[in-house]
């Protein structure tokens, strides 16, 4: 099973403020332990919103709001990709985790191919093999 664990923004990571390097070491070495246990499939923090854009759909054509955005309660300021075989290990592996007091994360499975089969077509299934032979070909990190 794969999780997304989503770190919410607090108001100094929407500031911009970068972590002290103490807490990037403690997050480092958690990060390798994850790394080892073979449960970490990706891990990055994210700019303010303040360098981001949204884009609404509603109509026939999409409106583009560029950040910071303000008026939304609860924003994401990173994420973990984590494979593990139940949401009950990802929380073991996180409540480990070296976050200061206030800090709040967020855990979601993410659909595997096997969940949508009651409605996939030869059609859908070949272009998801398609889009994934895609995907592998670009791993290498360049646009």
């Amino acid at each position: 099973m794969r999780f997304i664990v989503m770190v919410k923004a607090t108001p100094q990571s929407e500031a911009g403020a970068l972590p002290k390097p103490e807490m990037l070491a403690k997050m480092g070495a958690y990060n390798e332990q994850l790394a080892k246990a073979g449960i970490l499939l990706g891990a990055e923090g994210l700019h303010p919103t303040s360098r981001g854009a949204r884009i609404s759909y509603a109509g026939a054509k999409p409106t583009i709001t560029d950040g910071p955005f303000a008026e939304t309660k609860e924003l994401i300021a990173g994420f973990w990709l984590l494979q593990a075989k139940s949401k009950a290990e990802i929380i073991e592996w996180l409540a480990r985790c070296p976050f200061e007091e206030g800090e709040q994360i967020e855990i979601r499975q993410i659909y595997d191919m096997e969940d949508f089969a009651p409605v996939m077509t030869p059609e859908l299934t070949e272009q998801h093999e398609r889009l994934g032979a895609h995907i592998t070909s670009r791993s290498d990190g360049k646009p």
